[in-house]
Formats: C-alpha cells, sequence, structure tokens
C-alpha cells in the first residue's frame, strides 16, 4: 500500500498513514496510529460547495423521527447530567434540535455551527460546559485534532462529551458503506480511534449502541 505525503489530521503521524480504499471520487487513506479512516485535503469540498450540501437537510425540532434518531446520544447522555447542567450542541446544524430536546428537560443550552450558528463567543474559554453534544459532526471536520482540543478545554471537570458518527470497519465493509460516498465526510472513526482519543485525554471511552460514544472528563483532585 502507497503512503500517504501528507500527516494524520487527528493525531499528526507524519508518516503512518498508507491507502485504504480508493473509488473514482476519491480515496482514503488510514492511520496506522490513531486508526483514523480520512480523505486528504486535495478531494475536500470548497466551503462554499459544503454549504451547498447542507441546505438540502431538511431537519426540523418538529420531525419525530430526526429525534428518535438523536435521541440515541440524547438519552444515555441525558442520564448522566443534571438537571439544569450548562450543554452545548456543537455543530448544530440549519435545525437545531438535538439543544430544544435538552432544554425541554431543564437544561440550559448553547449552540455552535460555522455555517448556520457561527457566533464563537460560545467557544470562548470563558464558557465552561457541563456536557458538549457533537452529532453527526466530526465527520466533517477537517482538523479535527484541534476541534477535539478546544471541545475537551470547554469541558468543567466531570463534564461530558458526546460523540455520535458512524463507526468504520474493515475495508470490505467499507467498500459498500454509504456513509462514505457523502463527500463531505472527510474523517471516519472506528471503535479503536475512540480508543485512542480516550487515552489522549486520559479518561474511558464509553460505547452506546453502534454509533455514540461518550467520555467524560476527569474530575479535579479525583481518579476516575
Amino acid at each position: 500500500m502507497s503512503k500517504s505525503n501528507g500527516q494524520c489530521p487527528l493525531c499528526g503521524h507524519p508518516t503512518g498513514c498508507s491507502s485504504f480504499y480508493a473509488n473514482n471520487s476519491r480515496e482514503f487513506y488510514r492511520c496506522e496510529c490513531c486508526f483514523l479512516i480520512y480523505v486528504p485535503p486535495a478531494y475536500h469540498l470548497s466551503r462554499a460547495e459544503e454549504k451547498a450540501e447542507y441546505d438540502k437537510h431538511q431537519n426540523s425540532p418538529e420531525d419525530a423521527g430526526y429525534r428518535k434518531f438523536l435521541s440515541r446520544l440524547y438519552i444515555p447522555l441525558r442520564e448522566r447530567i443534571m438537571t439544569g447542567a450548562q450543554g452545548l450542541d456543537f455543530g448544530s446544524g440549519p435545525g437545531p434540535t438535538l439543544s430544544r430536546m435538552f432544554e425541554e428537560t431543564g437544561c440550559r443550552m448553547k449552540i455552535y455551527d460555522p455555517f448556520y450558528a457561527p457566533d464563537r463567543k460560545s467557544l470562548s474559554l470563558s464558557n465552561q460546559y457541563d456536557f458538549i453534544t457533537a452529532s453527526e459532526v466530526l465527520e466533517h471536520c477537517h482538523d479535527p485534532s484541534a476541534d477535539l482540543d478546544l471541545l475537551w478545554s470547554l469541558l468543567k471537570p466531570g463534564g461530558w462529551l458526546g460523540i455520535m458518527t458512524g463507526m468504520a470497519l474493515d475495508r470490505n465493509s467499507f467498500a459498500t458503506w454509504r456513509y462514505k460516498d457523502d463527500l463531505t465526510h472527510v474523517c471516519f472513526f472506528s471503535k479503536q480511534t475512540m480508543e485512542w482519543i480516550a487515552v489522549k485525554y486520559q479518561t474511558k471511552m464509553l460505547l452506546s449502541g453502534r454509533d455514540v460514544c461518550l467520555f467524560q472528563k476527569k474530575k479535579e483532585n479525583t481518579t476516575q
């Protein structure tokens, strides 16, 4: 397998990334250190092209089916936080819904989205959150290392980061995986990648279902 000329966008490994899969549209590389599968920048959409794709989404807080989909992240995370907790929905999209679901059960929410809610005040370190959600977001991130570091820094000690994203499996499964065919998806995580993230942040990865991972930031002066 050929080696990538670039470095892994998650762990920064400069040489341990090999060609994993290719089709008529793009190439995909896999990092041998953190196991992230990623699309090189040469295949990324422009910002305008990316937004045009997101504008096609018809997600709405009134859509019961969409709420059911989001409940895969909402339920296990809500079970772990107190009523009145302060949360951030990172990558809230054109029709913020997950934030509404938490607000309906007594949580206080802020949202951020680079296209639809771009006010970065919610990402200021003066804000500290009891929990942060990133639902169907990380697969779109061009710099997942920086984004995850930022989110982790915004969590209070003892706070929770909840991630929902499609989980990559082996190469044969990847070849027929429709998730990879969305041209806005440029990073693909696996259970191994999530475990690597847990080690980086000195925590544990809790897997809920097939595509939800929860991480708790260490509490001050305690061990997990």
